[in-house]
């Protein structure tokens, strides 16, 4: 009965792992299927490495500690894939109970995890080998099997590299055009007049279909969003929110901006936040209190936009339209950020500072004041 067991358990694992294989690596779409042992690898590693992250001193070194995570978890995830191959056809072996020569252990189960390891990893060592038929056949089956994992894993990391690489590169493009973090006063403050709207049109066109590149990327691969940025003061959750808050400005009324424009990249960058909400399972607190651009703010921010040279509408229906638009998107934007630790941006510094290109590890390290071309001079 116990053999019967082995058989069954062995296929069953398999069969999970290889299936698991397919979702996550070629098929190019999100999966629905709530069991499965990537959901729950992720499920019981990320909250134990955030407990881990939250013992740390300081924000920076609890930041970089969960820098870690989404390389690393990728590693240990591809472990776990092939520890399960391998634990499968061993449980194949042991179960059918093949006969076997030249054998290295006592009991007939290490034999088989052992000839299973050096198969499944193409080693081809030779001290252990199968005797039988069915031995030979799982055998051949499964360095079939191992060759295709290996080749897989080896095309996997590019993909998920270079995917990570495109989203990077327009998010350090808009440090210097949105400042460190990236907020909505900063993108319209440096964008000004009338090629200054054009940039900006461009800008959010460029967006437009970064977001909708995010989406697919992430989508499929999820283990995307945990890769943080290079800096600190920088991720894809604040990128996006800044855009949708100078979107969220534009669709109220701003003068001189393409509306157009500013429609449709709310639209896509909106669907790839809620999106990406359900595929991690951080549902919307729609009662939260998202106090980003209280009153006084919303006052500061017309006031700087209107010596820069941008009206922004005023009046009851402006103000009431532009809560519609926030409350679109902040409470996934929020979600999405508590979720993996991120951090919203302002809407508006409240401190001024100066930008991650305009600053250097030599300076800050030896209290010298960073020299450079300031992109936009400040008005206060």
């Amino acid at each position: 009965m116990l053999k019967i067991f082995a058989v069954i358990l062995g296929i069953l694992l398999i069969l999970l792992v290889l299936w698991e294989t397919f979702e996550t690596i070629v098929l190019p779409r999100r999966v629905t299927r709530q069991f499965r042992l990537t959901r729950f690898f992720y499920r019981a590693t990320w909250p134990l490495w955030v407990v881990a992250a939250d013992m740390r001193g300081t924000k920076k070194k609890r930041d970089i500690l969960l820098s870690y995570y989404g390389p690393l978890s990728l590693l240990l995830l591809l472990a776990l894939w092939a520890f399960g191959l391998l634990m499968g056809f061993g449980l194949l072996h042991y179960g059918l109970q093949d006969k076997l020569s030249g054998a290295l252990f006592d009991s007939h189960m290490g034999n088989a995890l052992y000839l299973s390891g050096t198969t499944l990893f193409t080693l081809g060592m030779g001290d252990v080998v199968p005797a039988s038929p069915l031995a030979r056949f799982i055998t051949v089956l499964e360095a079939g099997i191992g060759f295709g994992f290996l080749a897989l894993v080896i095309g996997y990391l590019p993909v998920l590299y270079q995917a990570f690489s495109r989203r990077e590169v327009t998010i350090s493009l808009l440090d210097a055009r949105a400042g460190s973090p990236p907020t909505a006063y900063e993108i319209l403050r440096r964008q000004t007049g009338v090629e200054g709207m054009e940039a900006l049109t461009e800008l959010l066109r460029t967006w437009e279909l970064w977001s909708a590149d995010l989406m697919e990327s992430h989508l499929s691969y999820p283990v995307l969003a945990y890769f943080r940025s290079q800096h600190d003061n920088q991720s894809w959750i604040a990128s996006l929110t800044a855009i949708l808050d100078v979107c969220a400005l534009a669709m109220v009324g701003l003068e001189g901006m393409c509306q157009y424009q500013a429609r449709m990249t709310f639209a896509i960058a909106r669907h790839a936040l809620v999106d990406l909400s359900q595929v991690f399972h951080a549902p919307p607190d729609k009662n939260a209190a998202i106090n980003r651009l209280p009153p006084d703010a919303l006052a500061e921010l017309r006031k700087g936009l209107h010596a820069a040279g941008s009206a922004l509408a005023d009046g009851d229906v402006a103000h009431e339209e532009l809560r519609r638009l926030q409350a679109l998107y902040e409470p996934y934007a929020l979600a999405l950020a508590v979720f993996l630790r991120l951090e919203l941006p302002p809407w508006i510094k409240s401190a001024t500072g100066k930008d991650n290109w305009q600053t250097t590890a030599w300076q800050l390290s030896q209290g010298q004041p960073s020299h450079g071309v300031v992109a936009h001079d400040d008005h206060s």
